[in-house]
């Protein structure tokens, strides 16, 4: 199903569509403030799974995000985060960063990585967190990448549904997306270390 949403105004029924799908293990795609991603509730094994095999991945080797609605969500998953790192969270978020923590023991086992860490997201798009929010889980975020060398992330949500139609449950029409992926940091040890520079400004944080 392609689900047109206006990004700025998401309707209360449209999005209550994608959470049916994501509460009954679907499989969806969706905007966010960089690029389209891939994503499931991440309770359901069986969609990670698929995630997984969509991207062509060994689930136990996916460093696979999490979505989140906003800070409150991140201890139930986390270990206690330093005051210095939520206080840079708190000043980055919602926006294009993705923060590496320690994970707790509430992290589904199928998403555990040697590391004991996760990635946390918290974009600034109402889509998504209006899509977290009516979940009250997390969902998986996973970028969709474009087979062209040049063009790393498809961006047309016309083009994602022909090359994706088949293999996901909704895909999302929120216009066109962004081609720049979230800025990650790595804040699991005592000094914070950018893992990718992307569209979030490390600087704007410090």
């Amino acid at each position: 199903m392609l689900l047109k949403i206006h990004p700025d105004n998401p309707s209360e029924r449209q999005i209550k569509t994608v959470v049916e799908c994501l509460a009954k293990g679907g499989v969806i795609i969706y905007p966010t403030d960089t690029v389209y991603g891939l994503g499931c509730d991440i309770t359901k094994p069986k969609a990670i799974e698929r995630i997984a095999q969509i991207r062509g991945i060994k689930v136990e080797k996916a460093n696979f995000s999490f979505i989140c609605h906003d800070l409150s969500h991140l201890s139930d998953f986390t270990r206690p985060i330093p005051n210095p790192v939520f206080k840079m969270m708190k000043k980055a978020l919602p926006g294009p960063f993705t923060f590496i923590l320690q994970a707790n023991s509430n992290v589904p086992n199928i998403m555990q990585n040697k590391k004991k860490t996760i990635g946390i997201r918290v974009p600034d798009h109402k889509i998504a967190n209006s899509i977290v929010l009516m979940l009250g889980n997390p969902i998986i975020s996973t970028s969709i990448h474009d087979e062209d060398d040049i063009i790393e992330y498809t961006t047309d949500p016309e083009l994602i549904y022909e090359k994706y139609h088949k293999i996901v449950d909704i895909v999302i029409d929120a216009g066109p997306g962004g081609n720049i992926p979230s800025t990650i940091l790595d804040c699991t040890t005592d000094e914070v270390i950018t893992v990718r520079e992307g569209k979030g400004d490390v600087d704007s944080i410090l």
